[in-house]
């Protein structure tokens, strides 16, 4: 059976204009990933990332070797879109700026677009849905053993409800706890696909790394 592993980008810049952006904290969980992994004799053979900067910076910081695809569909959803469009246009400051704020301001967005739309959202719940699945099948075809993805935690948390059947509100669980840089492992073959570890972070497990985890 092959593997998947798929990575939540490193902490990007929360309240900063671009967020976009590897935070210092970010590069730091990037590399510590990417050397516990290389102890651990896990070296990717095929290697995929979304075009999201953070995506791109945090796969660059884990050090492998070799070019990386790019597939737009392991991005995370829009969520500044979907928030300024259920507040009418712009959301308030406290809802982008503010942690507390604005995580619960998110979960109740994302229950909003799961269940009744969000209009004037660029993407629809459903859109969304279906290019992670399309990631998913581009991602595992045939030529390679061990797959490396960098993407975030949205799309990660749909592929872990889809492997597991899931409702869509434990998608939004999934979703709020991934950790920055866990990774989550998929075994595949030409038949199966299903999930055999989720939000793990073996690079954090010493007191000296300890300090490195962050959920957003």
């Amino acid at each position: 059976m092959a593997e998947l592993i798929i990575v939540r980008h490193g902490q990007a810049s929360f309240g900063a204009r671009n967020y976009d952006d590897l935070s210092d904290l970010g590069r730091q969980q990037s590399r510590a990933l990417g050397d516990t992994l290389r102890a651990l004799d896990w070296v990717p053979d095929r290697m995929i990332t979304g075009s999201l900067m953070r995506q791109k910076q945090t796969l660059e910081e884990m050090g492998f070797a070799g070019a990386a695809e790019e597939h737009a569909g392991w991005n995370e959803y829009d969520f500044h879109d979907l928030l300024n469009s259920r507040y009418g246009g712009v959301a308030p400051d406290d809802v982008i700026t503010d942690r507390k704020t604005h995580f619960r301001a998110l979960r109740e967005t994302l229950a909003d677009w799961q269940t009744q739309g969000i209009p004037g959202a660029g993407e629809t719940w459903g859109q969304f849905c279906d290019r992670v699945e399309t990631s998913r099948q581009s991602a595992v075809r045939a030529g390679a053993e061990r797959v490396l993805v960098v993407s975030s935690g949205g799309a990660i948390a749909r592929l872990v409800a889809a492997s597991l059947g899931l409702q869509n509100d434990q998608m939004i669980a999934l979703n709020l706890q991934i950790k920055n840089t866990s990774t989550s492992r998929f075994v595949f073959s030409k038949e199966k696909f299903f999930l055999h570890e989720f939000n793990s972070v073996p690079h954090f497990h010493n007191l000296e790394r300890a300090a490195l985890m962050t959920y957003s």
